[in-house]
């Protein structure tokens, strides 16, 4: 069977360094058993699936699409996640990643499981940390990245070697990465496989209104802003009516409640969901300037393998 073999595959036991991001409210059981079943690891969002009944039915159903590996992501400080954790290792998942806020204490419940862990990063200091805490694999995203991108500002082509120097673990790159080229650009660069997240917004399996899947193929790569530094969480956004909005009240100083107000939960859930594009919060990288079409996600798996493969016959051409 066709294989690129990484530490990061090795660490996770899956075919290809392809990992897809935990998509808050997009990333369900169908997703993610496409994904792993493509030969990458999907991964399933507990944000949106914060009811542990709900959460271990949508585990559940992805036991019953894949056979192969997959993993579910926790978003640390946005809602309580012991319990949901604990369900998932009663469950047996093969892998968790945490995004957000300090690990440490969630790994440690992870100890003597099978459970590998895989930690967001946005420069080489917290992934030290994050190795330090126990993690098996970091994924470090840079400022181009969509999402919560961390305070460094970062770009990936700058955060890859300074995370891999920094630590002894598997290293996956995130952030203007949506091909197969740059899954090789990042190989070269000397991580170990690529998170994706917006590229896995606009496949058919990810649970996103077609008015979201659409404005990610149309965006040009200066139709993201980056909103919420006020608070300490810069993300990057698709550029709205709503994220002109948040950015107007953050230059003008308005009081930390009403930015938190602004960006709760509801305000993605009308883009994610509703489909509404103007008065709605919705996370989109830069990479989304590459995205043209909405494949299933095994058919963009294999594409991109595909092109890493040309992508490094390339290279050896020009290197000799």
């Amino acid at each position: 069977m066709d294989r690129i073999e990484t530490r990061a595959t090795h660490a996770l036991n899956i075919r290809y360094p392809i990992v897809q991001g935990g998509l808050a409210r997009i990333a369900k059981a169908e997703l993610a058993a496409a994904v792993s079943n493509a030969g990458g690891m999907g991964q399933i969002a507990v944000a949106g699936l914060s009811d542990p009944d709900v959460l271990r039915a949508e585990i559940r159903k992805a036991k019953r699409l894949t056979q192969a590996p997959f993993g579910v992501n926790f978003p640390i400080g946005h809602l309580k996640i012991d319990a949901l954790l604990d369900l998932t290792i009663e469950e047996g998942v093969t892998a968790v990643s945490f995004t957000g806020g300090n690990p440490q204490p969630y790994i440690r419940r992870l100890e003597g499981t099978d459970t590998r862990v895989m930690v967001l990063v946005s420069g080489p200091e917290q992934a030290q940390k994050a190795e330090q805490a126990g993690a098996h694999v970091v994924a470090t995203v840079g400022y181009e990245g969509g999402g919560h991108i961390g305070r460094s500002d970062l770009t990936t082509i700058v955060a890859i070697p300074l995370v891999v120097r920094a630590v002894g673990i598997p290293v996956l790159a995130g952030g203007g990465i949506a091909d197969g080229a740059g899954l090789a650009a990042a190989l070269a660069l000397g991580a170990d496989g690529v998170e994706i997240g917006t590229r896995f917004i606009a496949v058919k399996e990810a649970f996103a209104h077609d008015n979201y899947k659409d404005a990610v193929v149309r965006a040009n790569a200066s139709d993201t802003v980056v909103v919420k530094r006020s608070l300490g969480t810069p993300g990057r956004a698709l550029a709205n009516a709503w994220t002109e909005r948040i950015l107007s009240a953050e230059a003008e100083g308005q009081s930390r409640e009403a930015i938190f107000e602004m960006v709760k939960a509801d305000a993605n859930e009308r883009g994610v969901f509703g489909g509404d594009m103007e008065s709605s919060l919705v996370w989109v990288g830069q990479a989304a300037a590459m995205v043209d079409d909405v494949p299933s996600a095994g058919e963009y798996v294999e594409r991109m393998v595909a092109e890493a493969k040309a992508a490094g016959k390339r290279l050896a051409r020009l290197l000799g």
